[in-house]
């Protein structure tokens, strides 16, 4: 079975210019993403996906393997479609391009339940670990079932509780949503030709086009230290703590 990792870059951003070519430690963080994909063992290839020249420079700068795609493309599922339609592959993997501390073994437990035929789309959760990042709505929030089969997704925290979020304690009931998605060729096809729903448009979240057309969700929760980078203030975060890390 064929696995394809992709790792949509786009090099506008609203709250972070130029964002994926953002440094780090000395790399630019499209590199440490790429570099962390090319760990799975169960990818049997890795290729950046942009529209712009910028970026894709730099990923060849460092060997990596770009693919072009149009400038009209405003979606990550809809940018790996159009990867999908140019390429041979059983299973495609989005690896985020915001997500520089995934590793390859996360991301490989991510692909197993859907070479195993369990689910048909899978994504990743790790507990929540701060009220801060509980009321973040750039920290995307998930709630499972005991199969783990996504039940929501929101920005906001899930469920409701009568107790103030500002006074809520650990353990939280839902799980902060990791920047992975790994899908079947056909369902990724399909997905992107759904149109986007009101509850897409509501919470900004594609994942939810999915949902609303009954298709399963496995949310599987993983163990690695996740910060989706969408501010400056979590690009400095991840930069201590990959700085940390080289020197601890």
């Amino acid at each position: 079975m064929m696995v394809v990792a992709v790792i949509p870059a786009r090099y506008g951003s609203t709250r972070l210019p130029a964002k994926p070519l953002a440094d780090i430690c000395g790399k630019p963080m499209i590199q440490w993403v790429y570099e962390k994909a090319k760990q799975s063992r169960l990818c049997s290839k890795v290729c950046v996906a942009t529209d712009d020249e910028r970026v894709a420079t730099v990923v060849r700068s460092f060997g990596g393997e770009v693919v072009m795609t149009s400038p009209e493309i405003q979606s990550g599922t809809d940018r790996m479609a159009a990867v999908a339609r140019m390429m041979p592959g059983d299973v495609f993997v989005n690896v985020q391009g915001d997500e520089p501390l995934i590793d390859g073994a996360a991301i490989d437990f991510a692909i197993k339940p859907v070479i195993e035929g369990r689910f048909e789309l899978t994504s990743l959760r790790v507990p929540i670990k701060s009220n801060e990042d509980l009321l973040n709505r750039n920290v995307v929030k998930v709630i499972v079932d005991d199969s783990s089969r996504a039940l929501y997704f929101s920005r906001y925290p899930i469920p409701y509780s009568r107790v103030e979020p500002e006074t809520a304690s650990a353990p939280y009931l839902c799980s902060q949503h990791v920047g992975i998605y790994v899908y079947r060729k056909d369902t990724l096809l399909k997905m992107s030709a759904l149109p986007a729903t009101e509850l897409e448009r509501a919470e900004s979240l594609e994942q939810l086009r999915a949902m609303k057309a009954g298709i399963p969700i496995g949310v599987f929760e993983a163990n690695f230290d996740s910060v989706g980078v969408d501010t400056p203030e979590d690009l400095e975060k991840v930069r201590s703590l990959i700085g940390g890390k080289k020197h601890g």
